[in-house]
């Protein structure tokens, strides 16, 4: 079996090497005898995974003793509804940040349970901090760090005051070091940086926590969650268990600084090409482009479908661009290699050399 270079944008590439374990571990998970996915999740067995999944993920991370980690279902997307419902905390309205798609899902549904400050509102770029029009009163001011579909990357972490900064990481989450006291709440679905679909994974300052809505869902209340340690119901399990084995993963390569090195080194030799391409742009302005998500559009849109197979038979797939905006998107997240970009430029020369 040849593995082909995998640029979706989630479900993403999860590191062979965590994949090659897991299928060791498929039916006999250290001499247990039986397989994580059959495991009680109350059981030793799986409270020992959980328990370090979530010792190694504080310990990339620096996450500081006064922030709970909730291992969630519902994807990113239900912290939408239940970011209001948590952390209006008896306010009526909150700051969002709209510089993108994620961005716009986010601010319709909190408008079903508050008034919504969109402190500023950008196209293929950020804001500046001096754009931000925040509220002092706002209950909190949520922004999207990484436009997933758009390709669009904050270089800063907004300031915000005494008002609690939350941030919708799903796809920019593990890909450097961040430094958490900045936030009053990180999220992100597992499926970029994490691990598969199906598990979320919620960072929150435990002085946010306890004061939800009172006709918040029992599954949404973030104080339930946090008192049963993630397991008020039957968690993700065998989500939770290859994300420990990502976080071991990250550890391995020499934690998130050194895994920073070799995203910032994968994204700019990506951009340089496209930059001094003919036949490839990327309409991102300079200083907001994503080292995740890297959109670019042929010259010629007539020669995109070519492009596409083309790029499949030599093992480059998941290439076309999200629907809503066109064109192409390479999604290089932490497990995709430094080879695996060459790999996608070097195809990028030969098409242009032969069709520019």
């Amino acid at each position: 079996m040849s593995r082909v270079y995998n640029f979706s944008a989630g479900p993403a590439a999860l590191p062979e090497e965590v994949l090659q374990q897991a299928r060791d571990e498929m039916l006999d998970w250290e001499d247990s005898g039986m397989s994580v996915m059959e495991m009680s999740h109350r059981g030793k067995e799986f409270t020992s995974i959980a328990e370090a999944a979530e010792a190694d993920l504080r310990d990339l991370m620096a996450i500081p003793d006064n922030y709970k980690v909730l291992f969630l279902q519902g994807g990113a997307s239900s912290q939408f509804a239940a970011i209001p419902m948590n952390l209006l905390r008896g306010k009526k309205g909150a700051d969002y940040v709209n510089t993108g798609s994620w961005s716009k899902k986010a601010i319709a549904e909190a408008k079903r349970y508050c008034d919504v400050n969109v402190a500023a509102e950008t196209s293929m770029c950020t804001p500046s901090q001096g754009d931000l029009n925040l509220n002092a009163d706002a209950a909190y001011v949520h922004y999207t760090p990484n436009e997933t579909i758009q390709g669009v990357e904050f270089p800063y972490v907004p300031e915000t005051g005494d008002v609690p900064l939350i941030a919708d990481m799903s796809s920019t989450i593990l890909s450097r070091p961040v430094d958490v006291t900045k936030f009053g709440m990180i999220y992100a679905g597992a499926q970029k940086n994490i691990g598969p679909a199906g598990l979320t994974v919620a960072i929150v300052r435990e002085d946010l926590i306890g004061d939800a809505m009172t006709d918040t869902p029992t599954m949404f209340n973030y104080s339930t969650m946090a008192d049963a340690g993630s397991m008020y119901n039957t968690p993700p399990t065998y989500g939770w268990y290859l994300a420990g084995l990502v976080f071991k993963w990250l550890k391995g390569k020499g934690g998130l600084q050194a895994v920073a090195e070799v995203n910032e080194r994968k994204a700019a030799k990506l951009y340089e090409y496209i930059d001094s391409s003919t036949l490839y742009s990327n309409p991102v302005a300079a200083d907001s482009r994503s080292w995740m998500n890297v959109p670019f559009v042929l010259a010629n849109s007539d020669l995109d479908a070519s492009f596409l197979n083309e790029a499949k038979d030599n093992g480059l797939v998941t290439l076309k661009g999200h629907r809503s905006v066109g064109g192409m998107r390479a999604s290089i997240y932490n497990a995709m290699s430094e080879q695996g970009v060459q790999a996608l430029i070097d195809f990028m020369v030969d098409f242009e050399k032969r069709n520019g």
